[in-house]
């Protein structure tokens, strides 16, 4: 096992084990962990990443597809899935012609994305409109398109709607399923599929439940809201550290 894949396997254990613990973006960890120390391509991350949340959203959605807000979910996809499509073309375009200005636009996602899930949304008076959650769908999927974590932007908008949690999560995890799902046949229909995608999934995977098992079995000593600020502070260095890279 070479050391590039022996450090992306590390960082999907602990992606899973923080994810599981404090429902913190197991993608933002893997993509910025992944860039920063130049382990795989980025169109070859983005895909393990859809990947192995497909798995992920499919285990934890079980059960819970009554509570999705149907309505929302609706006029989300239909923003989502064409703009989905779009940031895949688009981070093949810059990957193959402007390296440097896709690891800008990645090192200020992830220190503005970190920053949108710091804060606590303020939850509205009334559920937004159509136009509300079709520009949400829209800007989470061109996120997701490009670098497979829409979560910032939709995770913000729909944390913003006066539903109940379970409503909230269950509408969210569909959200990222269907959009994840969408992600994935795009890059395969584009050929992105490749045989070094597939070996990385196969031993991300049981890595990604055994960090499931891990953080339910074993929570860790420190709070939540302090794995959140090591994981936050992790994230805003890598970030930082990718533009230093990019523009140097």
């Amino acid at each position: 096992m070479d050391h590039a894949l022996l450090i992306f396997l590390l960082l999907v254990l602990f992606g899973g084990y923080v994810q599981t613990v404090a429902g913190f973006a197991l993608g933002m960890i893997l993509i910025a962990g992944s860039s920063a120390m130049g382990l795989f391509p980025l169109p070859v991350t983005t895909a393990v990443i859809s990947l192995v949340s497909m798995v992920n959203i499919v285990m934890a959605l079980h059960g819970h597809y009554p509570r999705i807000y149907l309505r929302g979910l609706v006029w989300m996809m239909l923003g989502q899935i064409p703009c989905v499509a779009l940031g895949v073309l688009l981070l093949n375009f810059l990957d193959a012609s402007a390296e440097r200005l896709l690891m800008l636009l990645l090192g200020s996602f992830i220190i503005l994305g970190c920053g949108a899930m710091m804060l606590r949304p303020r939850p509205r008076e009334v559920v937004s409109g159509r136009v509300g959650y079709l520009a949400a769908g829209m800007g989470g999927g061109m996120l997701g398109g490009l670098f497979s974590a829409a979560g910032p932007v939709i995770g913000w908008f729909v944390y913003r709607q006066p539903l109940s949690v379970p409503e909230i999560r269950a509408s969210l995890l569909a959200t990222f399923a269907l959009g994840t799902l969408a992600r994935t046949v795009v890059v395969g229909v584009d050929g992105g599929l490749t045989r070094e995608v597939w070996v990385l999934t196969a031993w991300s995977i049981p890595l990604v439940l055994l960090a499931t098992w891990l953080g339910r079995r074993f929570p860790p000593a420190l709070s939540e809201m302090n794995l959140r600020r090591l994981a936050f502070a992790l994230l805003f260095a890598m970030g930082f550290w990718i533009l230093y890279s990019a523009w140097g």
